[in-house]
């Protein structure tokens, strides 16, 4: 352990706290004093809640000394994504024209954590809409990969993945609605969990109206961090029941059972377009270390696997075609206008029927899908079929854009599907963070975790020693 407190592991420093062998005060502190050293540098936050952080972590250490129940994530400093509501902030979602959104209640995953004593220390940057894959507006500027400026963050969730990597903040929330927790954490050499759609209450009292059905099938949020136990600390944290969100289904946290199924699919991407050598050779290492670890991987492609990447672009684009379109149009920055118009330059354009069958054809995909995972109940397979893009790719017109669509099939075949989704760091190539994904079926984040757990162990990656800040 080291007294720079920003180092640690949210679990190590709940634990800590709990027993006052340190304080909330000086956790928050530490990682407020990180914050003002490297956000001027690398962006990751928008805001930060240095006041209000003190005061509630002086509250925190008030509630242990006087022996109160205490919450999973009691005084632990976290960061919260600026799309999501925090009751007195703006959820300006990186838009200049949102910048006084301000929220009158909690995102009931961000109320989730606070009310498990989670101390939020700041909100972190997202593009326009949280619509790309880079982290770049108008409102609050580019944020930095810290491990190569040339190339991305990721995005949406590119302000929390960079603030998880640098110390600022034990815990990251991010949401997640075709990569936007995973590819981050590829990016910036973080871990990140894309729960299944309904683990993880949603809503923002903020928001116009509801998304669209389509959105609402797709969209999760989840934690980030620099460990699979901050991961699981962060799960449990942030999944409990909310009535505000109808689709939370109370499925249980474990569901493994002994002597169940060690096998595992390893999926290289679609023959027609191959990965880049550096994803290859961390996708054979870390079959190599869960065979080690006790499982038996074997080469498998889930089914109709090029279908359901198609059907993001298809259900995804076709519903934003109305409203969110317009509202792209009139609000959202030069950036934000370019990538979508050259996404929809690649949408085929679907009528009410078209729109309806497709919808129909996840339910099949997605049946197909959970009779795969019968057989083999952990997929790995690529986050990215490409290193981190370099930045503003998507602004270089539509040819650009079919690759990167291509590069990130992994990530949307499974978003549109409501799957869980983890991104696991097992290195470096030339510098920059090499990750893999491990998908499950419905609810089984008990898998991905445990198998995610096998690979960290192995590939003894940590971010702030690598990091290169």
């Amino acid at each position: 352990m080291t007294n720079e407190l920003w180092r640690w592991s949210a679990l190590d420093l709940a634990k800590a706290i709990r027993t006052r062998d340190v304080s909330s005060r000086e956790a928050v502190q530490s990682c407020l004093e990180r914050a003002a050293l490297l956000n001027p540098r690398f962006n990751p936050l928008s805001e930060i809640h240095a006041d209000q952080a003190i005061k509630a972590a002086d509250a925190a250490d008030a509630a242990v000394r006087e022996g109160r129940e205490l919450g999973l994530l009691h005084g632990v400093p976290v960061t919260i994504k600026a799309n999501a509501d925090l009751a007195g902030s703006a959820t300006t979602n990186g838009v200049v024209a949102y910048r006084d959104v301000i929220a009158r209640e909690n995102n009931p995953a961000v109320d989730n954590w606070i009310k498990a004593g989670a101390v939020v220390i700041g909100r972190t940057n997202v593009p326009a809409f949280s619509w790309r894959w880079f982290t770049d507006n108008d409102l609050h500027g580019r944020t930095v990969n810290p491990f190569d400026a040339a190339r991305t963050p990721g995005g949406s969730s590119g302000g929390a993945a960079v603030a998880a990597a640098l110390g600022i903040g034990a815990l990251a929330h991010g949401s997640d609605q075709g990569g936007s927790i995973r590819y981050p954490a590829y990016a910036c050499g973080v871990a990140g969990l894309r729960p299944s759609q309904g683990r993880v209450p949603a809503y923002n009292a903020s928001q116009r109206s509801e998304r669209p059905v389509a959105s609402q099938m797709a969209a999760t949020q989840g934690p980030m961090g620099r460990t699979i136990a901050d991961l699981r600390l962060g799960l449990a944290a942030m999944s409990s029941g909310d009535s505000r969100d109808p689709w939370w289904v109370p499925a249980p946290l474990d569901l493994r059972q002994p002597g169940e199924s060690r096998r595992v699919a390893l999926f290289r991407g679609p023959p027609a377009f191959q990965p880049d050598p550096a994803v290859l050779d961390a996708l054979q290492r870390s079959a190599a270390w869960l065979e080690e670890a006790g499982y038996i991987v074997e080469e498998a492609e889930p089914p109709r696997f090029g279908e359901a990447a198609a059907l993001w672009l298809e259900v995804l684009m076709n519903e934003a075609s109305g409203s969110m379109q317009r509202e792209i149009e009139r609000a959202g920055d030069r950036a934000i206008q370019r990538a979508y118009r050259s996404m929809l330059a690649h949408t085929p354009v679907l009528e009410k029927d078209g729109f309806v069958n497709a919808m129909a054809m996840r339910t099949t995909i997605l049946r197909e899908w959970g009779e795969f995972f019968n057989r083999f109940p952990v997929l790995l397979m690529p986050v990215s079929l490409e290193r981190p893009f370099l930045v503003d790719q998507d602004q270089q017109g539509d040819a650009a854009m079919a690759g990167m669509l291509r590069a990130q099939s992994p990530l949307v075949s499974t978003a549109v599907l409501g799957l869980p989704g983890l991104s696991v760091p097992v290195g470096l190539a030339d510098g920059v963070p090499m990750g893999v994904q491990l998908v499950a079926g419905r609810f089984r984040e008990d898998l991905c975790l445990a198998a995610g757990e096998a690979l960290e162990a192995r590939a003894a990656w940590s971010v702030l020693d690598r990091c290169p800040v």
